[in-house]
């Protein structure tokens, strides 16, 4: 997860300064040496780290930090202040010109992502209501073209290609082609090199001379660190970049890159990927990030991928079911269906507030919900609508079928009686005229 290490550390120094009830001089100055280590270990660039403490350091001793009467709290929020400052302070939109189509040149070493994320960012302006189309402008990388229609395909985005002919033409064309048939937005999905060169550079110089592009946007790998910013810079530097897309950003568990490309090239990341799959792509929020960081949680990015992920339909039958107690397993494993669609459980569970700095201690696997998935389904219609027909035998059935043991069928039985008996207890709170609260404890499912 990204900034997990980052995150650990921050929250160890910060829950220091909230048990104290008066700060010092020298207890600022000694939060801020451990701040400046865990923003070093966390691979972020040494002059960004210096000027970020120098800042803080220069707030956070003011008179109304040191009087305040919880100084603990005012120090975080000063961090949180800057760290969304130095990774931009807004959202950063795409240059969309007042006339379509609006060009996006994407660029970036081989073993970035980029034609990936030439998909995902493709699939996300179409969810926008947008028309895009991905032109294959790489003619270098075996099965670069190939791999672009796959991915197209999955993206449900029309791929315009012309075969290994040269990329310059086949920009220049595809957006002629985007102009005749209504497209409104063009990605052109660039050849990379395993490093920077002049004859790639003149390629992509030649490409943006012909296409005017609106956004040249580059996509760098996380996981690389402190070299994805060189990268981004030398991409600047002679190119003259617009954005940044990060990938690879959930594997990334130091994060230092995320905080060091703004200040170290000019350039907002606008874009970054957070997964494998095509759904996997998120506008980047500084105040967001920074959020999660220190370990506030991010209710907005979860409340958006639910209402991505959700059916509103599936949602309201639902309501009804829980509503009229007629919940049952084809219900929870719909449900789990559902959670699986909004990414791994450890990342939605780490964007709710007060839970990012316990998370490292949580025994979370996204296995245990295929387990209980595969006991479900391991079961016939008539026992996942009524459970409770379920017989020692069918229940070695259920354990041989799912490849479980016959405690763990009755572990997930027993938790989903619980479950119901609490949602009973709902609906008899829901009709209680004198609006008593009844105590309720969910259960959890274990494996």
């Amino acid at each position: 997860m990204a900034f997990e290490g980052l995150s650990e550390k921050l929250n160890n120094v910060f829950r220091r300064l909230k048990g104290r009830g008066t700060l010092n001089e020298a207890d600022v100055k000694e939060a801020m040496r451990e701040v400046k280590l865990a923003l070093l270990e966390a691979d972020v660039n040494f002059k960004v780290v210096k000027d970020f403490v120098a800042k803080v350091s220069e707030r956070a001793v003011g008179t109304d930090v040191l009087s305040s009467l919880t100084p603990g709290q005012q120090v975080i929020k000063i961090v949180n202040e800057e760290l969304i400052a130095l990774m931009g302070g807004n959202n950063e939109k795409i240059n969309f010109p007042s006339k379509p189509p609006c060009v996006i040149m994407m660029c970036g070493l081989q073993g970035s992502g980029k034609t990936t994320h030439a998909a995902k960012l493709a699939k996300h302006f179409k969810e926008l209501g947008k028309r895009p189309l991905l032109a294959a402008c790489d003619v270098y990388r075996p099965a670069a073209i190939e791999q672009l229609k796959v991915v197209g395909a999955k993206a449900d985005v029309r791929v315009f290609e012309m075969g290994q002919i040269n990329p310059v033409t086949i920009a220049k064309e595809a957006v002629r082609h985007a102009k005749d048939y209504g497209n409104d937005v063009v990605i052109l999905d660039t050849a990379g090199r395993l490093h920077i060169d002049e004859e790639l550079m003149d390629e992509l110089k030649n490409i943006k001379a012909e296409t005017s592009p609106n956004e040249i946007m580059l996509v760098v790998d996380a996981m690389t660190g402190q070299d994805s910013v060189n990268v981004a810079k030398a991409f600047d530097d002679a190119l003259g970049i617009d954005s940044v897309l990060m990938s690879k950003l959930d594997s990334d568990t130091r994060g230092g890159a995320a905080l060091s490309v703004l200040a170290v090239t000019g350039k907002p990341i606008k874009f970054v990927g957070t997964g494998e799959k095509l759904e996997d792509l998120e506008p980047f929020y500084p105040d967001r990030m920074a959020s999660r960081i220190l370990g506030m949680g991010d209710m907005l990015t979860l409340i958006e991928r639910a209402e991505a992920s959700i059916d509103q339909q599936d949602a309201k039958k639902l309501a009804n079911k829980l509503k009229e107690n007629e919940f049952d397993l084809n219900d929870l494993v719909e449900q789990m269906k559902q959670i699986r669609k909004m990414g791994p459980i450890k990342q939605i569970i780490g964007m709710l507030p007060g839970v990012g700095d316990k998370i490292n201690d949580m025994d979370i696997d996204d296995r245990q919900l295929n387990r209980l998935e595969a006991m479900i389904t391991s079961m016939t219609p008539a026992e996942r609508a009524k459970p409770s027909i379920i017989n020692p035998s069918r229940k070695k059935r259920i354990a041989a079928g799912s490849g479980n043991s016959v405690a763990d069928v009755n572990r997930l039985l027993r938790q989903f009686e619980e479950m119901q008996k609490m949602m009973k207890q709902l609906g008899i709170a829901g009709k209680n005229q004198k609006g008593k609260k009844n105590k309720l404890r969910m259960p959890r499912f274990k494996m």
